[in-house]
């Protein structure tokens, strides 16, 4: 199971667009920076991504949209997170989102809008610094 310090992430590229090179690069960065990564390759549906965060016990959900339609995407993760009883899971994204609309989903609760461009370095510190591991006893009652 390996060590259960790790945070462990799903990361889709949900929606049409079928350029996954960027997020290839992201996920190898996470996993070099120790984080357990799930990567479920292109054209995942929301649903399909929520699903695999709650089969493989995620800390965070990493989305990466190229094609407009994040903010239909981003909506429908933090409805059906919410109606998972799972918005302890922690959503985060990037691609191409104009600024204007980062606050908006930063309302919906997703908690970091990567823009193109942040250095993979940002990302690894900013998901060690933020995610914390859910499963790992992190109720203090654990061990």
């Amino acid at each position: 199971m390996g060590g259960s310090s790790a945070v462990r992430v799903v990361v889709a590229k949900p929606g049409l667009d079928g350029h996954d090179r960027g997020v290839k690069v992201v996920v190898r960065a996470l996993r070099d920076a120790g984080v357990e990564v799930v990567y479920t390759g292109l054209r995942q549906t929301p649903e399909m991504v929520v699903n695999a965060a709650l089969e493989e016990d995620a800390d965070a959900i990493g989305l990466s949209v190229l094609s407009g339609a994040h903010m239909t995407i981003f909506g429908r993760v933090m409805e059906l997170l919410a109606e998972n009883d799972a918005r302890d899971i922690t959503v985060f994204g990037g691609g191409i989102v104009p600024e204007a609309e980062i606050p908006e989903l930063e309302a919906m609760g997703v908690a970091k809008v990567f823009t193109p461009g942040t250095p993979t370095t940002e990302i690894s510190a900013w998901v060690r610094e933020n995610i914390r591991p859910l499963h790992a006893g992190a109720s203090g009652a654990g061990g």
